[in-house]
Formats: C-alpha cells, sequence, structure tokens
C-alpha cells in the first residue's frame, strides 16, 4: 500500500499497536469477530474549498453572524489500517439518504463489511459524500431564502426517502409492510436501520454530486491506487471516478449501483484496464423499484460492453449464485459476510 501523507491526520501511539475490542457484550450479539488489531486509525478530510457566504445564518444564542468565508465540498474519511501484511486498500462509498455508517455495524449489532475487510488485511477508508453526513453541507442558499435574500423557488431540495418508498425500492418486500419471504434484511431491527438515514444535503452544493467524485479523485490521488466499492446512488460516481483516474482505480466494485452513463466510448478509453463487477441482490424481477428490471438490466448492459471491448467485468447475481433472499441493502443483510467473502474472491482473482 502507497504511504497515506498522514501530516493532518490524527495520529496513534507509534510505541504499540492499536487493540479495538469489539467482542459483544452480554446483551450484545456475539458476533462481531471479537478484537481486531489496527496499525492505526482516524480521520481526516479532502477537497476542502473556502468560499465567501453573505448568508452564513444564526446561532440561537449569539444572534446573526456576518458575512464571511466558510468551508464547503469537503469529504470526510474514516480509515482503519490492519496491523500485519496489507492486500489492497478499499475505499467504500454509501449511496443516496446514507452516510459512512451503511459499512459500519449492522442494524441489528452484527459485523459490517467496513470491519470485515480490514479483518481480511485490507486499509478500509469509509466517506461520507461531500455535503452529507460528518462531510457538512453550505448553508448559505437555504438562509439566503429565510432573509430575503434569494427567490424562494432557488431553494435546494431536500430529499428524504420515506419509509414506505424505501420498503420497496429497497426489496424489503412487494409491499409496506410486507416483507419478501425469503428477506435477509434484519426487519426487527428496521427502527435503527431508519434512524441512520438522513437528507440528501448535497444539493446545497454548486455542482452536487459531482464534488463527491472530486473528493474520491483527491483521496486515492492522496493514499494511492485501491479498489473503490459503490452503492446505489454512487454507482454513476464511481463510473465518473474512473473516467478521471483510470490509472489509480484497481478495481470497481457495484453494489446495485446505476451503470446507465457507462457507453462504449467509455470502454476503450477508461475502462479496458479497470475490472469491474455489478452485485445485484433477489426479487428484482418485476419489482416495484427504481432498484429493479430497470437498473439490473443497464448493469448486465454495462458488463457486456466492459467484456466486449476488452476489458474485465462481471455480472453477480447473488440467487444465480445460490444467495437468495438479499435486498438492495446487502451489506446489512444477515448473510451480509457471505457475500463480502464473494466479493473479497472475485477482488484477489481480478486485481493483479
Amino acid at each position: 500500500m502507497n504511504a497515506i501523507n498522514r501530516t493532518h491526520i490524527v495520529r496513534l501511539s507509534a510505541a504499540a499497536l492499536l487493540l479495538i475490542n469489539l467482542a459483544g457484550s452480554a446483551t450484545a450479539q456475539s458476533s462481531l469477530g471479537g478484537k481486531l488489531e489496527l496499525e492505526d486509525e482516524g480521520g481526516f478530510f479532502v477537497n476542502p474549498r473556502k468560499v465567501s457566504s453573505a448568508y452564513p445564518g444564526a446561532s440561537l444564542a449569539t444572534g446573526p453572524a456576518a458575512p464571511g468565508s466558510i468551508t464547503v465540498n469537503q469529504m470526510y474519511v474514516h480509515y482503519r489500517i490492519p496491523a500485519g501484511p496489507k492486500g489492497v486498500p478499499l475505499v467504500l462509498v454509501h449511496g443516496s439518504n446514507h452516510t459512512g455508517m451503511t459499512y459500519e455495524t449492522t442494524p441489528d449489532g452484527r459485523e459490517g463489511w467496513a470491519t470485515w475487510f480490514v479483518r481480511q488485511g485490507h486499509p478500509v477508508y469509509v466517506v461520507d459524500h461531500s455535503g452529507r453526513g460528518r462531510s457538512g453541507f453550505n448553508p448559505t442558499p437555504i438562509n439566503a431564502v429565510r432573509d430575503g435574500g434569494a427567490d424562494p423557488k432557488s431553494l435546494p431540495t431536500l430529499f428524504m426517502g420515506t419509509l414506505e418508498r424505501a420498503w420497496s425500492n429497497f426489496r424489503f418486500g412487494p409491499e409496506y409492510p410486507k416483507p419478501f419471504s425469503n428477506l435477509q434484511f434484519p426487519i426487527e431491527a428496521l427502527d435503527q436501520y431508519l434512524a441512520q438515514l438522513v437528507p440528501n444535503t448535497e444539493t446545497t452544493l454548486e455542482g452536487g454530486g459531482t464534488n463527491t467524485v472530486e473528493a474520491l479523485a483527491a483521496l486515492i490521488d492522496r493514499v494511492g491506487p485501491a479498489v473503490v466499492m459503490v452503492h446505489s446512488q454512487s454507482g454513476v460516481y464511481g463510473l465518473d471516478l474512473v473516467r478521471r483516474r483510470p490509472d489509480k482505480v484497481r478495481a470497481l466494485v457495484s453494489i446495485e449501483g446505476g451503470c446507465e452513463t457507462l457507453t462504449q466510448d467509455d470502454v476503450g478509453k477508461f475502462f479496458a484496464k479497470v475490472p469491474f463487477t455489478s452485485v445485484s441482490g433477489d426479487n428484482s424481477v418485476g419489482a416495484n423499484s427504481v432498484n429493479g428490471d430497470q437498473r439490473r438490466g443497464g448493469c448486465l448492459k454495462a458488463v457486456n460492453l466492459i467484456n466486449g471491448g476488452g476489458g474485465r467485468a462481471t455480472f453477480l447475481l447473488l440467487p444465480d449464485n445460490g444467495i437468495p433472499g438479499n435486498s438492495h441493502m446487502m451489506m446489512m443483510d444477515k448473510n451480509n459476510l457471505q457475500i463480502a467473502g464473494l466479493i473479497r474472491k472475485w477482488i484477489g482473482e481480478q486485481v493483479r
């Protein structure tokens, strides 16, 4: 692994390795995997931009703030570096209405992909999209309308998917509140899952999701070549990242991500040397969902384009591989580590 520029990263003591005890307590799940031995762990930001804001808002305690400079477009990165031999680094990117928590502990208390891949020797970098979660957003366009400095029609949309919408789109069941009979998602922990959802506040940034693509490029410029894993909304961000950094994306893993923007021209220019896999769960055929036939078919087309253009691509439909019942949120499903193992096997075969 290329060394991280740690100048602006909080460092752990160089005198000892960090031992994080993730063993479950008497009241918690006991399947977290025990102690996790790390060489380093911390967080940092990439791609910050200083801008002037005439409407930074007002504090409830101290009143209105005068115009001045604020920082926007930054992306938060949480990293874990395993002790011992290192595998290829992984960058994990979440989807719409989510944050990096997508890959952390599951809603019902089991181990998530972020720490599981570290246990397998991979340095792992988990991000929050620019403008979302710990990356923050720009309040200026909202405050400007509130304070009379902008047309109300200019207000950005802060989308937050409802439970009823998520139920079908994430394929928990054909309609709320009926689950699929073979569903792997831990519905008993639905409240914990819903608590982690956030609005898509990147709409307050000029350029919207483009800032996440730029930040991901800045991240792999900083930490070195990596396998990038994208999910749902960030599927097209992954394609854009390969277009920008085909020499630094070791492979692209798309977990039910959008593939519709990939073209034949992209294959020859960018994807001929970047292995690609699209992973899809169950119950998508005929589903009343944005994550149904159209998205699955679009990714199958992308895989065929890449293979036809001399690249290496795989369409991994889980039920065809003897793994039924998985939802759109397969990294949280009850068999999430089985799927992680399948993805790791693919990475081992493709990343040379």
